[in-house]
């Protein structure tokens, strides 16, 4: 158990602490037990109180009785007996649940709303009836005194299905695309949808006609709020018979007296996510609501944090037991979370032993929160060194000082003292003393790809951590350890190639340099094959060679790059001469070209055809074509050339085409005219 305070409100987390597995043995948990202090601490409130892999909602029967919750993976249901604090059973489904709502005041009538359009109807003994709606739905609330379900989905219209009568019945029609969410006021029944434009029609069930319209998108936008798509309305909860919430999904909460078109008070999550989860608790005039990152709960009449609930995982769904301070969360993890907060209320009555436990955790404050903290001021800060830090995630501000993490506290406490300091730095050098000797040892083993290039790469990261000594600053990592980029070295479609023009442009000096590495290179493969000690120079002072060498390649930079550019300009030249004699070649050789039948060559310049062609009616133009054949060529205006593929006829097409000729011919002579047949119908009378 996890004891957490916000705003002087504790908040117990029941669920945290580490799962035993099923398949372990009674005598195995007891020894893990006696030796895990924190598998001794836990408290498993209901055993078996977790899914598969994620529960996506999770609901109180309306007795208190029973806890069913719905998750994958495979598609399932299961029902937990507060009284027995176990699972009473486990059903699995054919698809995931959207949304389910208890009939009964038990398990013994419940409704699914699954993925796939279908609804499920669930009795004590198991499945009952399925049934399917035209559009796939989102949420559904049901009317007791019609025994109607109402429907809402990605459909303008509101699907009603009667339980009484069995069938369903004409449908409600909104003014919007779609509908996320409805709910049904338990006081006088009125039903509210909300739209994916930001609207919340409300209608009365009993004349079947729209009551009123809130413009919820546009209250919703506030001077401090920052939006950047238009909210849709993602929650809906009535509480009494006046008030209603409404979530959006750009994480604002508004409250509305229907008796105003203006919301009361607008809340913002600040997190910019959709509001999941949305209830009322009675007794303290708390409004709590949920995204999938935060549970917030605030006064409903000021709009006061109360205080704040942030699980480890997303949040799915969130059920609050009532008239209690138990709270319930479906969470994209197998574990539901279960949490107490005494001030919200008594525990419930199946788990009483939780008020006695939680008294006498408030007169033992050491088994708190900040049990792995240390609580320093601002002085101590800058007697630490660490003022920089404030603001950062190191230090959380509490009252007049601020938590840090107890290791970070020891570690720079030790680093203060010269003594301690001292210790921890011959500790330091010595550790980077072995890992360079290390890392030395195994780059003298290059790759067999890019040997050079890995060669170039070892002597850069040696200045670099010459230069970081000398300056006591961080060296950068290096792309040879890097796994990133470990293909470069193995795969051999990576070697570089030094003969483009390219690698030679931007490596002028590449010729000397490639020289001294292959030395370097022939040397490090002699010494791979030798077994004999390594004696290391000091660091940061270059051998004489290697100076007399730098300083000859700075002073050979200009003449090398002369060089490579007058080499260049050679080879150019080269090209060119080689690429003109290969086109003399090509012109003085005879061409000959086949001329196929079908095809017509014609001159660019016989515009006179052209135009003789152009003043001919289409119906001539088309004969021509015909005449021409399948395949025929002529020249457009731009000088290119235009292709006309005429499709060959059969044998068979061909007599077909002259049969149905004929048969219009007959039809045509044996027609008789029916010109003389005068009608014998008279003015004023009816024709029989």
């Amino acid at each position: 158990m996890q004891v957490s305070s916000l705003n002087e409100v504790k908040v117990y987390s029941l669920s945290c602490g580490k799962s035993l597995p099923e398949w372990l043995s009674d005598r195995k948990k007891r020894a893990l037990q006696k030796k895990d202090v924190d598998v001794r601490r836990r408290i498993e409130l209901i055993q078996d109180f977790e899914m598969p892999t994620v529960c996506t909602t999770i609901k109180v029967s309306k007795d208190g009785q029973y806890i069913l919750a719905t998750g994958t993976y495979k598609p399932r249901v299961r029902c937990y007996d507060t009284y027995q604090l176990s699972l009473k059973f486990e059903r699995c489904l054919d698809s995931e649940v959207v949304t389910f709502e208890t009939l009964s005041d038990d398990y013994s009538k419940i409704v699914f709303l699954h993925n796939d359009r279908y609804i499920e109807f669930h009795s004590q003994s198991g499945f009952y009836y399925k049934t399917r709606i035209p559009k796939f739905g989102r949420d559904f609330s049901y009317h007791y005194p019609s025994c109607d379900l109402y429907f809402v989905g990605a459909s303008s219209e509101v699907y009603r299905l009667n339980l009484e009568q069995g069938r369903y019945l004409n449908p409600l029609q909104t003014d919007a695309a779609e509908n996320n969410v409805c709910d049904i006021n338990s006081v006088h029944g009125l039903f509210a949808t909300g739209t994916v434009e930001g609207r919340v029609e409300c209608w009365d069930p009993r004349t079947r006609g729209r009551v009123g319209l809130l413009d919820c998108a546009l209250s919703s936008v506030t001077a401090d709020s920052e939006i950047n798509s238009l909210p849709t309305i993602s929650a809906l909860k009535f509480h009494g018979a006046l008030t209603m919430a409404v979530g959006t999904s750009t994480g604002q909460v508004l409250l509305y007296d229907l008796r105003s078109d203006k919301p009361l008070l607008v809340k913002d999550h600040r997190y910019g996510l959709p509001i999941k989860s949305l209830h009322f608790q009675e007794s303290l005039d708390l409004v709590l609501s949920a995204d999938s990152r935060v549970i917030k709960m605030w006064n409903k009449n000021s709009g006061k944090i109360f205080t704040s609930l942030e699980p480890e995982h997303d949040i799915n769904d969130v059920c609050l037991y009532p008239n209690s301070g138990m709270l319930f969360t479906a969470n994209e993890t197998p574990k539901m979370g279960v949490y107490y907060i005494p001030v919200l209320g008594p525990a419930p009555r199946w788990c009483s032993f939780l008020d006695n436990l939680t008294e006498e955790l408030e007169e033992n404050p050491e088994s708190t929160v900040y049990d792995d903290y240390k609580f320093v001021t601002k002085r101590d800060l800058e007697n630490l060194g660490l003022t920089h830090l404030i603001g950062s995630p190191f230090l959380r501000a509490y009252m007049h000082g601020f938590f840090m993490d107890i290791r970070l506290y020891h570690k720079v406490k030790l680093m203060v003292n010269p003594f301690a300091y001292e210790e921890y730095r011959k500790d330091k050098i010595r550790q980077k003393i072995e890992e360079t000797r290390a890392q030395r040892v195994q780059l003298k083993k290059l790759p067999k790809v890019n040997k050079e290039l890995a060669l170039k790469l070892i002597e850069e990261e040696e200045e670099k951590q010459n230069s970081a000594r000398r300056k006591k600053a961080k060296s950068l990592p290096n792309i040879l350890t890097d796994d990133r980029f470990k293909v470069m070295f193995e795969n051999p479609d990576f070697q570089v190639d030094e003969e483009s023009e390219e690698f030679r442009l931007l490596n002028p000096l590449v010729s000397k340099l490639t020289e001294k590495r292959k030395k370097k290179l022939r040397l490090l493969e002699q010494q791979e094959h030798q077994d004999q000690e390594e004696e290391e120079e000091p660091e940061g002072k270059p051998s004489d060679a290697e100076s007399s060498e730098s300083s000859d390649d700075e002073k050979a930079w200009v003449e090398e790059v002369r060089r490579q550019r007058r080499l260049l300009q050679q080879e150019e030249r080269a090209k060119r001469q080689q690429q003109l004699r290969e086109d003399r070649q090509t012109v003085l050789k005879p061409q000959f070209y086949e001329i196929k039948a079908g095809e017509e060559f014609r001159s660019f310049k016989d515009s006179a055809t052209k135009q003789k062609l152009m003043n001919k009616t289409l119906e001539d133009r088309l004969k021509l074509e015909a005449e021409k054949g399948a395949l025929s060529v002529s020249d457009t205006t731009v000088g290119s050339k235009q292709l006309t593929f005429t499709l060959r006829r059969s044998e068979q097409q061909k007599r077909q085409q002259e049969a149905e000729k004929l048969h219009r011919q007959e039809r045509k002579a044996l027609r008789r005219s029916a010109g003389h047949l005068k009608s014998r119908r008279r003015k004023g009378r009816p024709f029989h």
